[in-house]
């Protein structure tokens, strides 16, 4: 018997019998065992690859490969990092795309000893070439795709290994270096408190500790598909990559930024997904996007986590998916990874204010601390500590931030505790309700933000004097970045102009969708900035350069709609920009996916920001519609625009001026 179903026996019997469903009908589970995870990851994977060589280890769109197939590019990338390299252990950052070859590049940097370091090709170059310049690598593993990004960030003195001019298809056998279980695996670049981003280290034994409590507890097997909707340099991506390629499962990278939530349901169903996981905001609107006709068959599980889970995001799993497919609502933190999770399913009652967080996992124990930093009962609120030996070493060369998160636990000499900043409520059966940060830390759609580093990257700006960021609910069930700002000139700065140069500093996720402008930030009796005071930004439309124009036909009026109910804003012009008025990647999948059912058109989300006016969409639209009418109907209609006469082709130009259809 597993350790996991030891550990279940402690849970309430409702919990229990939930846990229990949670099998793949036909797929053969081999259970993780606790001894494997004192080994390192390429030990554990090629294992995988004995077990299971022709299965499908990953897939995508332009890829496929084996467990075979995935092993000996592995290799081939292991060989030629080894010739530039060494057997010494260094970082190795990773500039790929979300797809099959970077998997490739993880297992073939940990094969040779090293430590993989992966970036998000979508962050601002800025942001890369300070987390290049903290490592000071001395090789980066790329593709052709991402060689003109890399060109651009010539100043980080790397040399670069382009894996699309390595034989990734050549027989290489395993390098059998030895590599021990406490060696540094990975270091994820998270939004840092001192202005910068810092790396957090996680260790061989630590990624296969969660695995072995994933797999163990949702019975992961060669026959399940996963779903890999994150970029590879969050946490989340972590745990999707290695639950599938260390138990023979099939890996189905998707890359949300590009294709949306649109088809995401279709793709689902097409590709047969069996385990879906995404943070709590990205499930929320692609389950808003459903029609109620979809069905997932296939789908066996949805785990969210990264953010906090709503009683409506519960609501919406019962509406829409199978009696066989469960829910699971994790907590966890990149240093700690997962340390408490929840399963639903179809019959669960919906009681209290929030979603549980649940039950504490194998190897994990935790604690709730007062301000004194003393442990508090069961009932009150207090600060979130994981007490386990699987926590991360720290952060990379950060001793300063690393003593200040971690301390070593009364208990036992291998055990570290780790002080979370989150706040959380512990029931009288040791269930958790999580109740948000301590800190100015936020999570914006499921990525957790240090407020000073973007108040950093604004006060940087000599435009700006002073500035707070901070999260606040303006929208129903979404939390928004609101930056307050004193200006430090006059006339104060145009906000398209502040997006963009907060653009060349932040990833999107951390670019506050509102401003306020204030005279002076409110001070509370300590002399520091009074936070509760601060006022709430209203609906209304952004001081913009771009005169308003107002939508005067129809399908400009349906646009505009869409536009204001996603960004929330009572009054959009056909002119206004939509990043201008706090446009971000994931409200653009939501306007382009009710643009098209709205209008029944086939549209990239890519459109949007290539279109990103209400004025330029409806061009895009009326294209599309045109390119998309059959040759019957385009002939009936050109032959109509040929027998017009002057005068009529001259009443038709004049109407088109008089109700503005037209621009000068």
């Amino acid at each position: 018997m597993s350790d996991f179903i030891l550990h279940t026996t402690q849970l309430p019997p409702e919990q229990q019998a939930i846990w229990a469903k949670c099998f793949h009908p036909t797929g053969i589970f081999f259970e993780f065992t606790k001894e494997e995870i004192e080994q390192s990851i390429p030990e554990r994977f090629e294992k995988t690859v004995r077990r299971f060589p022709r299965r499908v280890a990953v897939k995508s769109k332009q890829n496929e490969f084996s467990y075979t197939r995935l092993n000996r590019a592995a290799n081939c990338i292991a060989h030629v990092v080894l010739t530039h390299l060494g057997e010494e252990q260094e970082p190795v950052p990773l500039l790929f795309d979300n797809d099959a070859p970077i998997i490739a590049a993880v297992m073939g940097v940990l094969k040779s000893r090293k430590v993989y370091v992966p970036l998000d090709t979508t962050h601002p170059h800025a942001r890369i070439a300070a987390i290049l310049k903290n490592l000071r690598a001395r090789l980066i593993v790329t593709d052709s795709k991402n060689l003109p990004l890399l060109s651009e960030l010539a100043q980080c003195g790397c040399r670069v290994v382009n894996i699309d001019r390595i034989d990734l298809g050549a027989s290489a056998e395993n390098p059998k270096l030895s590599i021990l279980p406490d060696s540094p695996a990975v270091i994820l670049f998270t939004s840092g408190s001192t202005g910068q981003p810092k790396g957090v280290i996680q260790t061989h034994r630590n990624i296969l500790h969660e695995i072995m409590n994933y797999a163990n507890a949702v019975h992961i097997c060669a026959a399940d598909r996963l779903a890999l909707l994150s970029s590879p340099s969050f946490a989340d991506a972590v745990r999707t990559f290695y639950g599938a390629v260390l138990n023979g499962a099939s890996l189905y990278p998707l890359n949300l930024k590009r294709e949306g939530l649109t088809h995401l349901a279709d793709w689902l169903a097409r590709e047969e997904i069996t385990i879906y996981r995404s943070v709590p905001s990205v499930f929320r609107h692609f389950a808003d996007a459903l029609s109620g006709r979809e069905r997932f068959p296939h789908l066996r599980l949805i785990y969210s986590a990264g953010d906090s889970v709503t009683w409506a995001d519960i609501e919406s799993y019962q509406k829409h998916f199978s009696r066989d497919c469960i829910f699971v609502n994790g907590l966890g933190s990149t240093e700690s990874l997962t340390y408490r999770w929840y399963v639903l399913d179809k019959e669960t009652t919906l009681t209290g204010s929030s979603v549980p967080v649940g039950y504490t996992l194998d190897g994990q124990r935790m604690m709730l601390l007062d301000e004194q930093r003393k442990e508090i009962p069961h009932g009150e609120i207090g600060e979130i500590a994981v007490a386990s030996r699987y926590l991360s070493p720290g952060y990379w060369n950060r001793p300063d931030l690393t003593q200040a998160a971690f301390q070593a636990s009364l208990n036992t000499r291998e055990e570290r505790v780790y002080l979370t900043g989150d706040m959380g409520r512990i029931g009288p059966d040791g269930c958790l309700t999580h109740l948000g940060r301590k800190d100015f830390q936020v999570k914006i759609r499921g990525q957790r933000i240090e407020a000073v580093e973007i108040e950093s990257a604004l006060v940087s700006l000599k435009t700006i004097k002073e500035a707070v960021v901070v999260a606040r609910e303006i929208r129903l069930g979404e939390r928004d970045l609101v930056a307050y700002l004193v200006p430090g000139e006059r006339p104060r700065p145009a906000l398209a102009a502040l997006r963009r140069l907060l653009a060349e500093k932040l990833p999107d996720y951390m670019i506050p969708s509102y401003y306020v402008w204030l005279d002076a930030l409110p001070l509370n009796a300590n002399k520091k900035v009074d936070r509760k005071a601060l006022p709430n930004p209203d609906a209304s439309r952004p001081e913009m350069h771009t005169p308003f124009v107002a939508p005067k036909t129809a399908v400009e009026e349906a646009i505009a709609s869409i536009w204001s109910h996603v960004l929330g804003i009572d009054q959009v012009g056909i002119y206004d920009n939509f990043l201008d008025l706090g446009g971000h990647s994931l409200a653009a999948t939501r306007i382009v996916s009710r643009v098209i059912k709205k209008f029944q058109l086939e549209l990239p989300v890519e459109s949007l920001f290539a279109a990103p006016t209400i004025a330029e969409m409806v061009a895009v639209i009326a294209e599309r519609q045109w390119s998309e009418l059959g040759e019957e109907e385009t002939e009936k209609i050109l032959a109509e625009l040929e027998s017009l006469t002057d005068e009529e082709v001259r009443r038709l130009l004049l109407d088109t001026k008089e109700t503005g259809h037209g621009r000068d």
